[in-house]
């Protein structure tokens, strides 16, 4: 099946049932007890600075674990998977000194991502997988300055958060990812350039691929880190005209609700989100249990607000074999049509019909 064939089979399955996303990576790879010496491998045996808790180097030092993750996933009833390179930048990679395999991270976590989604596929024809490129943020942002005694102190300039999401880009789509998915965003800006780096890669002669945009609501705010509603937030990024918009991180599927729900009101494209498994308590673990997971997505499926459902930190397999169960059946939301106007953002939304 080529890769055109799986984004066609990809967006008719998107009409016909609610997709499910696989769950948390962090949570998994901790469970497996790795070691320093698992994240160095023989590649990078004698760098000098320590890499554990670098959880993306371990597509090139331990792809069997990776593997056996996405494996867990799509056993469990996702449709979906992301390549294991939510920090897998230049920018990202520059703490453990590894910026320079950062095409590399993306190159393998790709590869590992579209092996185990063709695996399955094989095994279920009836029910095709995909893999999905993870872009996540930053730990720099363009939009808030980084000295609170100099608002417009940066530590990047735009062109080198260009360049490190284009340099991701490349990896990822010479891996073989079906969609890029922009994840946990809490900068717009940084979000914008990401954007640039994928559609450039068009432009230039690339097979253009689904976008699947998620923005963060960091609390009770209803707003993103650099302050943006959700509907400022996706005036800022229709122009992409992504396959999906959505949110994830952060919050409970309980507190998320309503912002899903204003998204699935405003935006013409489909609507995904993926919670964590609850707040984290006070050892920052999670506590809630799959089938409350399961049962708050079901709610959400029912109410007919979402065409693709996970889950974000907390959530294991065992989450997404609820979730997965709980939607099973239920119609995807309708996608809209909203009439035209001239739709702006800055902080808030402006609409002029």
């Amino acid at each position: 099946m080529t890769r055109q064939d799986r984004i066609a089979a990809l967006k008719q399955a998107a009409k016909e049932r609610i997709l499910v996303l696989d769950g948390a990576w962090g949570v998994m790879i901790q469970r497996r007890g790795v070691t320093e010496e698992d994240f160095r491998g023989a590649r990078f045996a004698d760098h000098s600075l320590p890499l554990r808790g670098n959880n993306d180097v371990l597509c090139l030092t331990r792809p069997d674990i990776i593997a056996e993750l996405h494996d867990a996933y799509f056993a469990a009833g996702a449709d979906i998977s992301e390549s294991n390179t939510f920090s897998a930048t230049t920018i990202a990679q520059r703490d453990y000194g590894l910026e320079s395999a950062a095409y590399d991270i993306n190159l393998e976590g790709a590869k590992l991502a579209r092996a185990a989604a063709d695996r399955w596929t094989a095994k279920t024809p009836d029910k095709p997988r995909w893999a999905a490129g993870s872009m996540g943020p930053l730990n720099v942002m363009l939009s808030m300055s980084s000295d609170v005694n100099d608002p417009g102190a940066r530590l990047v300039t735009f062109d080198q958060v260009y360049e490190a999401y284009r340099e991701q880009v490349r990896g990822l789509y010479d891996g073989g990812v079906d969609l890029f998915l922009i994840e946990t965003i809490t900068d717009t800006l940084n979000c914008k350039a990401a954007l640039k780096a994928i559609l450039d890669l068009q432009d230039e002669g690339h097979e253009p691929l689904p976008i699947w945009i998620s923005g963060t609501i960091t609390d009770r705010s209803g707003r993103t880190l650099s302050g943006q509603t959700v509907e400022g937030f996706w005036n800022s990024v229709r122009h992409a005209k992504p396959f999906a918009i959505g949110l994830n991180c952060a919050l409970g599927a309980d507190l998320m609700r309503p912002h899903i729900a204003e998204l699935s009101r405003i935006a013409d494209t489909l609507i995904a989100a993926y919670p964590n498994a609850g707040l984290p308590n006070a050892m920052g673990q999670y506590d809630e249990e799959p089938d409350q997971t399961g049962a708050g997505l079901r709610e959400w499926a029912q109410s007919g607000i979402v065409n693709i459902v996970g889950g974000c930190c907390g959530t294991t397999p065992d989450h997404i074999a609820q979730v997965a169960k709980s939607v099973a059946g239920l119609p995807p939301r309708a996608v809209p049509e909203r009439p035209t106007a001239m739709r702006l953002s800055g902080l808030e939304a402006f609409e002029l019909a």
